[in-house]
């Protein structure tokens, strides 16, 4: 499923930042939505939830920003912008 590899990317690239940090958690996570992902923000949450169990970002609040730029050239993507974390 598209959506289940944007997000375990996701979940991935937080690890990798929280990691690099030498964070204990992460609290928080602030991510951009292109237009053209075929990702709604409320889908973007489930998946979250789901892929987020047992790492580093389980119950993190997460912030979406949607964008409606068709010709954005990250339009497809999931742009992770930052996060909250507790070291």
């Amino acid at each position: 499923m598209h959506e289940t590899g944007l997000v375990r990317d996701l979940i991935r690239r937080i690890d990798q930042a929280a990691a690099a940090n030498g964070a204990a958690r992460v609290s928080g996570v602030r991510v951009w939505l292109g237009a053209l992902s075929h990702l709604s923000a409320d889908h973007l949450r489930e998946h979250f939830v789901v892929e987020a169990r047992g790492s580093i970002a389980e119950g993190a609040r997460l912030v979406i920003t949607e964008s409606d730029d068709l010709v954005d050239p990250d339009a497809q993507h999931l742009r992770l912008e930052s996060l909250e974390m507790e070291v």
